[in-house]
């Protein structure tokens, strides 16, 4: 059986990725809209209801506006890639090693997660979930992600200035991934976030540092190893490292990947610990993290059209 697939916002990276994953596959085939036509209201309103599955790859305020073209009556099941419903009431969070791979396939509204989010989340969900970190302490996050991940605009400035070496941005501490940072990973406060772009155009790195010294109940690293690969056990998207290599590398000309890797490094004495997170920003970050859901929702193999390292 084929499903009808529309991706509002097809010309963007996210979408142009999404449709990348999806060519050649006979499951699904993709609705499309020509130029003249994409932006159009009603247009993309017909698309939206006629479809199985619409993937939005816009704007928050376009995605919020995007489901209100869709009629009650629909039956038309939908991912935002968009942050506007990742903690919305009503919406599955899009990480099935998280929340259950049932929970997204059942679903009727699915928020992919962010690309940050996405190595926080999985990081820190499970070890204050089993209680082997505090939910209370106020933890903070250090990422770097690829410039791909700002859109058109932050893409044509990084290409056209190559000088810039390394872009601090989200000062004023507001950055949108917080609030799901805060409620996926189960935490009382809102991580301190501070996220760069590095001149690489995919790729991304996303750090916890743990001073498990003074956190009250902080399990040794070794148990905190222990229990990510427990929870990932059998995953063939989420790969926890029992090694600690003495160096990570994000490389300029990755090739797109659909996995997650993370690490747990810890000092001699086990009373310093740093959670690491790598991934594709592009990938599991966004466009093959909506696939994935995608592919559960219709029923299907999670990993078919993934980038994944082979078994």
């Amino acid at each position: 059986m084929t499903r009808s697939v529309f991706i509002d916002g097809a010309v963007g990276t996210t979408g142009l990725e999404i449709a990348e994953r999806l060519a050649g596959r006979n499951e699904f085939s993709l609705v499309r809209l020509d130029d003249s036509r994409r932006k159009d209201r009603e247009a993309r309103r017909d698309a939206l209801n006629a479809a199985d599955f619409a993937i939005l790859c816009l704007p928050d305020d376009a995605a919020r506006g995007a489901v209100d073209l869709i009629d009650p009556a629909s039956d038309v099941r939908v991912i935002d890639a968009s942050s506007a419903h990742r903690v919305a009431q009503g919406w599955t969070y899009g990480f099935p090693e998280v929340v259950g791979s049932d929970a997204v396939a059942r679903a009727a509204r699915v928020s992919n997660p962010g690309c940050y989010a996405t190595g926080f989340v999985a990081l820190l969900a499970p070890l204050v979930g089993r209680g082997l970190l505090p939910a209370d302490w106020a933890y903070t996050c250090n990422a770097v992600s690829g410039y791909s991940g700002g859109g058109k605009s932050l893409i044509e400035r990084f290409e056209s200035d190559t000088g810039i070496a390394w872009r601090g941005y989200a000062l004023a501490l507001g950055h949108k991934h917080v609030p799901e940072m805060q409620a996926h990973a189960g935490l009382v406060l809102p991580p301190l976030f501070s996220p760069a772009v590095i001149p690489a155009y995919r790729g991304m790195a996303v750090e916890i540092p743990l001073p498990l010294m003074a956190m009250p109940g902080a399990s040794a690293p070794a148990a905190l190893r222990e229990c990510l690969a427990d929870f990932y056990a059998g995953s063939r998207v989420v790969q926890v490292s029992g090694e600690m290599p003495d160096e990570l590398l994000l490389r300029r000309g990755q090739a797109p990947s659909d996995a997650l890797d993370l690490h747990v490094f810890g000092s001699a004495d086990g009373s310093q610990a740093r959670l690491v997170a790598m991934l594709d920003n592009l990938g599991k970050g966004a466009s093959g993290a909506a696939v994935q859901s995608l592919n559960l929702m219709a029923g299907l193999d999670p990993a078919s059209g993934l980038h994944l390292p082979k078994d």
